[in-house]
């Protein structure tokens, strides 16, 4: 089986894994998620974070992101471009938000205020499978993976449920390798 082969296999199991999860299921998942991430040092200390709008049945961090706590920090969301490019965007508190690219929720770019990746202190990634040594499938078009390098200063983790671990990800010498991984189960870290 080939790298692009063994990709696809574990981006499909993973993602059909976190959609079969029940609703009670994923709900405290969500929670306890949650809940790991602001216990992070670098959360805490963090004052710009790049989250996602969860899609697709990843992980929905909507409850710290834009919750109470959350609006203590600069939260941006990213913005899907041309070419797989990204950028982190923080929304606008009127009229912010608009359907991006693929169906994602995303802060509108000419209302938003643009959080250049070298400033980011914390990058949450969602994952479509993972492993414990902090490496990650992502949906396949390598966004992640062009836009961590410039995120000089971040910590970034991946965001998952427990039943996307795989015993080794299809990671190639391109795929970003995380700084951690939280699940509703614990955080995976490598460094």
């Amino acid at each position: 089986m080939t790298l692009d082969e063994a990709k696809k296999a574990q981006r499909q199991q993973g993602i059909a894994a976190r959609r079969a999860l029940d609703p009670s299921v994923r709900q405290a998942a969500d929670a306890a998620i949650c809940a790991r991430i602001a216990s992070l040092p670098a959360w805490q200390a963090a004052k710009r974070v790049l989250g996602y709008a969860a899609f697709g049945g990843e992980p929905d961090l909507s409850a710290l992101l834009e919750g109470p706590e959350g609006r203590l920090y600069g939260i941006a969301w990213p913005v899907c471009g041309p070419d797989c490019t990204m950028t982190a965007a923080r929304p606008h508190p009127k009229k912010g938000w608009e359907t991006g690219a693929y169906g994602i929720r995303a802060p509108v770019l000419e209302r938003a205020e643009i959080f250049p990746p070298e400033t980011l202190d914390l990058v949450l990634v969602p994952c479509t499978a993972f492993d414990e040594a902090c490496r990650r499938v992502g949906m396949g078009k390598g966004y992640y993976d062009r836009y961590l390098p410039r995120c000089t200063g971040a910590a970034v983790y991946g965001v998952a449920y427990e039943v996307q671990k795989v015993e080794a990800a299809a990671a190639g010498p391109l795929d970003i390798r995380l700084d951690g991984v939280i699940t509703e189960r614990g955080i995976y870290r490598w460094k």
